[in-house]
């Protein structure tokens, strides 16, 4: 198949670009590089069949990409440094980005899956979290550029659906983690490790004892490509993750005595509208995709420190 991802720079676009590849699609990659890392097109162009086409797909595209059969929107920023620092584009790559996807798909008969995320839910009141589930967000919060962001590509995704009857998929993506992740992007996992591993303080927010479930990216990424392969008539949304819930004190806990750390724990405020609670229900993602996660939290961890150790 010939497949464009966008965002395939990025931390789990890079590795979804990678296993088409090795599948031996042809990948285009459309990516802007307000957050992707060249590196990881650097490595992607080792593989046959890979091309770049650097665009900020909020605008209109040059290109005749007609020929292409099938789209993974995975471009936006998604951290919490980057919802403080670029909120604007953040909104807009999700509003006027997604509806120029929606709008490529729809003329060329392509099918698209939307990269959403957990975040629709902001701070749940039901848990774990169900997709019937409307969520409690904060439409003014410093995270509402992407949480709200999210919500309104899923609205614009199902009503492309119902007024052009094309294939959508929509993916909602809960906390992942592993190699090519952005040390510094405000994320636990790399912020924990890479602060262990040099011996600094892991900072927790409040007590600790907020809970979330990491999915490792290649249980991410069969997740994502089964979802596209899935029955047409299957849009979803449907929750991809693992349900091994943790808490944020254990998490710290756990990596610094991976890393052999002498790091200690500080205790911060809370942040805005942080979650007290993030968990996945993925018995639809069982029964429709066969998706269940394969990779641990103690495996992947691990995984993930040999990474930021080189």
């Amino acid at each position: 198949m010939r497949i464009i991802v966008t965002g395939g720079a990025g931390f789990i676009g890079s590795h979804l670009c990678e296993r088409l590849l090795k599948e031996g699609n042809e990948v285009l990659v459309i990516d802007n590089f307000v957050t992707g890392d060249r590196k990881n097109t650097d490595i992607l162009a080792r593989h046959a069949g890979f091309r770049l086409i650097e665009a900020d797909i909020c605008e209109p595209l040059k290109e005749d990409l007609s020929s292409c059969e099938a789209i993974y929107h995975l471009a936006s920023p998604a951290s919490p440094v980057d919802y403080r620092e670029i909120p604007l584009q953040t909104l807009w790559v999700n509003a006027a980005g997604t509806k120029n996807m929606l709008d490529l798909a729809a003329r060329s008969g392509m099918k698209i899956l939307l990269a959403s995320t957990s975040e629709v839910y902001g701070d749940p009141l039901e848990h774990p979290q169900k997709e019937t589930y409307f969520g409690n967000v904060n439409t003014l919060g410093e995270r509402s550029c992407y949480d709200e962001g999210k919500r309104f590509a899923e609205s614009m995704a199902v009503n492309y659906r119902k007024q052009f009857g094309m294939p959508v998929k929509i993916a909602r993506i809960f906390n992942t983690y592993g190699p090519r992740m952005r040390k510094h992007d405000g994320r636990v996992i790399p912020e924990f490790i890479t602060k262990a591993l040099g011996g600094e303080p892991l900072q927790v927010h409040g007590d600790g004892g907020q809970t979330r479930s990491f999915c490792y990216v290649d249980d991410m990424i069969d997740g994502l490509t089964a979802l596209m392969n899935s029955p047409e008539n299957f849009t979803g949304p449907v929750n991809i993750g693992n349900p091994e819930e943790v808490t944020i004190r254990q998490l710290a806990e756990i990596i610094m005595e991976k890393t052999g750390s002498e790091s200690r724990i500080i205790y911060t405020d809370k942040p805005q509208d942080d979650p007290l609670q993030r968990c996945p229900d993925i018995a639809l993602a069982k029964r429709v995709l066969g998706f269940e996660p394969k990779i641990g939290l103690d495996e992947g961890l691990q995984k993930a420190i040999d990474y930021f150790r080189t």
